[in-house]
């Protein structure tokens, strides 16, 4: 590790002086805390990124797996997205009008996803924050479900974890309104009998929830818990929310279309407008009547539920844009490819040197977890985690031009990823393993 540091701050001598200056007017010298958490002794400030491509201030040059965590798994810049959003920049931003995007781009949304009847935001928190609000209203219940290690955005309902039993806030969750117990409940991924229980209250308004971990990095449903889970909260008259934003990896429909799952409300964000800041809810037609049943249209601007640029044009014309040209039904499939291509390199080399490790894949998204099980929990995957192996590992990597997610050992795969790139993170594991082994 101290070599590595030695490296990176040897190569990184504008990142420092910029961050050094930040620091004068930024808060930890970054425009927002979690920049400061990348590895490194000091955040990298990058020029500019194209592609699956990224130039850092310093001219060093990257092969960008992280993509945004999510946000740019267009790849950096897609030309149709870019062009979309050019014109309309010069026609007009935001009006609180509604612009001639918005139709086709919710037709679209239906295509892709099953639901009827769509909402746009600027951010997935803002859309599971509008949802949550939603199905409280229209069931009169209290409390939502969400499980072990989750992550939902900053939704203050959702920064929980699960500890003996109970739900608590989490680690960092900053000035909670209420305690957490107040308004959630919380259970670990793939527990039948624990989702069962809870429901059984009879006061949870919705469960909340991905198809599959992500943020904890990834964890799978067992075979037959999403079935369980949609059968329980029908059952319990309990709201089904897919949060779609990271599953979106699975393919154009996300995990809810690639698997025929039936939710009542889907949310998304960050992935569908290239970049630019947008977010979307869904419902079912079902659950749309009672919304409106239950809408005081003279107060619709001050409900809890909405936004002055919510819905702008600028977010509409990107979005349209990226959906129609760029994260087609071709551009999946060959991400897809990339994302199997990337798990067998990693398995590979497990294979080779024997490490205790797992390889886990999500359509193309792909992780590898420091741990000799595949987690089936929040807590299970939270529990392999080693902070100190996994920060050597992230830089590196970084120190070799390969960009991973922050936090995890998270690889995106976008339109633009080619095999080649794929080798490269391949063959530098293999080099960081042989290190690890015969240290």
């Amino acid at each position: 590790m101290s070599r590595e540091l030695e490296t990176f701050e040897a190569s990184h001598p504008r990142s420092r002086e910029i961050h050094g200056q930040a620091g004068e007017a930024l808060l930890s010298g970054v425009p927002m805390n979690w920049m400061t958490r990348w590895p490194g002794s000091f955040p990298v400030f990058f020029e500019e990124a194209k592609g699956n491509r990224l130039t850092d201030v310093d001219g060093n040059r990257m092969i960008d797996f992280c993509l945004g965590d999510t946000g740019a798994m267009t790849g950096h810049s897609p030309e149709p997205t870019v062009a979309a959003a050019s014109r309309r920049l010069a026609r007009g931003i935001t009006t609180m009008l509604p612009s001639e995007d918005a139709l086709p781009l919710g037709q679209e949304m239906m295509r892709r996803f099953g639901l009827a009847h769509w909402q746009f935001s600027l951010s997935a928190s803002d859309a599971n924050r509008f949802s949550i609000r939603l199905c409280r209203e229209v069931t009169g219940r209290d409390k939502i479900l969400v499980f072990n290690h989750c992550y939902h955005g900053s939704v203050d309902e959702t920064v929980a974890r699960l500890v003996d039993g109970e739900p608590v806030q989490r680690i960092g969750n900053i000035g909670p309104p209420v305690p957490i117990a107040e308004t959630t409940r919380v259970v670990e991924f793939n527990d039948f009998e624990g989702l069962e229980r809870e429901l059984a209250h009879g006061d949870v308004a919705c469960v909340l929830m991905e198809p599959a971990l992500t943020n904890i990095g990834i964890v799978l449903p067992v075979d037959g818990y999403l079935e369980a889970v949609r059968r329980l909260t029908r059952e319990h008259g309990t709201l089904l929310i897919n949060d779609e934003t990271h599953t979106f990896c699975c393919g154009p429909g996300g995990y809810t279309k690639a698997h025929g799952l039936d939710p009542d409300m889907i949310t998304i964000g960050k992935p569908i407008a290239g970049g630019i800041p947008t977010g979307a809810y869904g419902m079912t037609d079902e659950l749309a009547e009672r919304v409106l049943e239950r809408t005081v249209w003279e107060a619709a601007d001050v409900g809890g539920v909405g936004g002055t640029l919510a819905g702008n044009a600028l977010s509409m014309a990107a979005a349209r844009a990226t959906l129609s040209e760029v994260l087609t039904d071709d551009a999946f499939a060959h991400m897809i490819e990339m994302g199997e291509r990337f798990e067998q390199g990693v398995q590979s080399v497990i294979d080779e040197t024997g490490l205790a490790w797992t390889v886990t894949r999500l359509g193309c998204r792909a992780e590898y977890m420091l741990g000799a099980e595949r987690p089936k929990s929040g807590q299970e995957a939270s529990d392999a985690f080693d902070p100190a192996l996994d920060a050597l590992l992230h830089l590196y990597m970084l120190n070799r031009g390969i960009l991973m997610t922050p936090f995890h050992m998270m690889a995106l795969m976008c339109p633009e990823t080619q095999p080649e790139d794929v080798d490269a993170h391949t063959a530098t594991l293999g080099e960081a393993a042989a290190e690890l082994i015969s240290a």
